[in-house]
């Protein structure tokens, strides 16, 4: 069974990137164009994984982060965002507790190589 992975992201562009890239993988991609449709989502969808922005109307990635840790703590989240500062990646991995930091743009191999890693933590969570 292939691996699912939701990307939230309000740049459609950006979703049908990761839909051909980890399609390509076997990895399935359920795009969500926000966090409030992220939220919906994980209601009637199983991920493994969730690939989540930080720069997003209405609800944005951090305050998205918080609410997918309240409904299931054991969701490897990792960020993937334009924000490259220091201070950005510190609050995401430290502060947040996110399983990964991926900044845009990406090599196509480091982010195959993440969401795996991403995918891997959830089988071992579920054993």
């Amino acid at each position: 069974m292939c691996p699912k992975v939701m990307v939230v992201d309000d740049e459609p562009d950006t979703i049908d990137l990761l839909k051909l890239v980890l399609g390509y993988e076997k990895i399935d991609v359920i795009g969500a164009h926000s966090g409030i449709e992220c939220l919906e989502l994980m209601d009637t969808v199983d991920t493994d994984a969730i690939l989540l922005d930080l720069m997003m109307p209405e609800m944005n990635g951090w305050e998205t982060f918080h609410k997918i840790k309240e409904k299931d703590p054991q969701i490897p989240v990792a960020i993937i965002t334009v924000k490259n500062q220091e201070f950005d990646k510190m609050r995401g991995i430290h502060v947040l507790k996110a399983d990964d930091y991926i900044t845009k743009p990406f090599s196509r191999k480091d982010l195959i190589e993440r969401t795996r890693c991403l995918v891997a933590l959830q089988k071992r969570a579920m054993k």
